[in-house]
Order: C-alpha cells, then structure tokens, then sequence
C-alpha cells in the first residue's frame, strides 16, 4: 500500500501553493480522491489520514466498495464520476451523494426518478466536452445552457455545476485553456439565473490549470493512490 497520508499531504500542498499564486484560498478547493481500482482497504486508509470524498467510475466495484465501507458511511461522501448508462442509474441514485458524469438529459431524468424520497437531494454536475472529442461523453457547449434548466427543474436532484475531461495537453497554458472555457461557460449559466457553485475540473496531471482557472472540486487517483493495474 502506498503511503496514503504522505501522497495526500503532498497533492494538498500542491492544491495550497496554485491556490495561493491565484489569490484564492486553498479551503475553496475540494480535494476528490479518485479511489478506483483500489481496494476498500486503500479507501480506510485514506479516511484515516483525513480524506472523506471519494470518485468512482464502475458501478458495481463501488457498490461492493461502498457495502465494505458501511461502518464509515456518515463519515464518507460517494461521488460517480465515470460514464453512466441509463440501466445503471439505480444503484448510483441509490448509493451516491454526487454525480459529476451526467452528460444528458435522459440520464438526469433517471436518476431523478429513482432517488429516495428518504435521502438529501442527489448533488450532480453536468458534463461538458470543452475539448469536443468524439470519444468523450459530455454536451457541447452550446447546448449546456438549455440542458441546464431542464436539470435544475428536476425534483430530488439539485444541479451544483459543471464538470469536464479535457483532451490532454503539454504546458500549463495549454492546459488552462479548456478549463477557461469551462469557467467562462459556467460564469453565464450563474448570470443567466442558475444557482451553482462547482466546477469539477483538472486531475493528476493538470490540477494546477485548473485551480487557477477556477475549479472548486479537483479530481485526483494517480497522485495519491499511485499506477492503476486494469488487468482485472
């Protein structure tokens, strides 16, 4: 096991010092550790080092990973970041406290349905392709306005924002420029009347463009958890 503490010390400095060169305060900035592909074992090791928000992408590991976890449950904040089919809502409206992939209307709709009326109104973020990459999920960004409003109407969800994966790029000003669009975009959905507060943005790689572009929830695996093995 990596040592988890010391990795998320390390990425919280590196949160602490962009925060401070955009004149922003580091506490405004969400870390989100991105635990798939790791164990439970690695997620109770994180949350004893003080992390509490965790990203997964695959419904039924986190499911499995969620059920181990139970004994933190009200110490834990689950949030779905990866690619949701619509026969796969249930267990994420059911288990999740955010969803940051909704990357269509139909998606939003679902998981509006079939949120418990028991549990707090499931916070999620529409998914934008900045990039415009056939191979991404997410709306474009002329048609992010319109389906906003739909979202925000919907009962036992409550839109927080905007999320996106842009295409990689090499330097930080190269990197800043997909999640500046993402900002700009986010900025006139708040003055066209929307009431959001997150912008999902920047991993492992670029976290630093997006903290000085804005991004209130990084999103971060690598860093802390180390190299992922997919063979399984």
């Amino acid at each position: 096991m990596p040592d988890l503490a010391h990795n998320l010390e390390a990425v919280q400095q590196r949160i602490a010092r962009v925060a401070q060169q955009a004149g922003r305060e580091p506490r405004s900035i969400a870390l989100l550790a991105v635990s798939k592909t790791f164990p439970a074992e690695d997620v109770r090791a994180a949350h004893a080092a003080g992390q509490r928000a965790f990203g997964e992408n695959y419904v039924q590991e986190a499911s499995a990973k969620i059920e181990a976890l139970a004994d933190l449950r009200a110490s834990l904040e689950w949030h779905f970041i990866g690619p949701l089919q619509s026969n796969k809502t249930k267990p994420v409206a059911q288990l999740f406290d955010w969803v940051h992939s909704v990357d269509r209307l139909k998606i939003a709709q679902r998981l509006s349905e079939q949120r418990p009326d028991t549990l707090a109104p499931l916070n999620v973020c529409l998914q934008v392709n900045v990039s415009g990459e056939e191979s991404k999920s997410g709306v474009a960004p002329a048609e992010a306005a319109d389906v906003a409003q739909q979202i925000a109407a919907l009962p036992r969800l409550r839109l927080r924002g905007l999320m996106s994966i842009p295409e990689p790029a090499g330097s930080i000003d190269e990197q800043r420029v997909p999640h500046r669009l993402l900002r700009e975009l986010f900025e006139q959905l708040r003055a066209g009347g929307l009431d959001l507060d997150t912008l999902s943005m920047g991993m492992s790689a670029d976290l630093e463009a997006a903290v000085l572009e804005g991004a209130t929830i990084v999103r971060v695996g690598t860093a802390i958890f180390g190299g992922r093995d997919y063979s399984h």
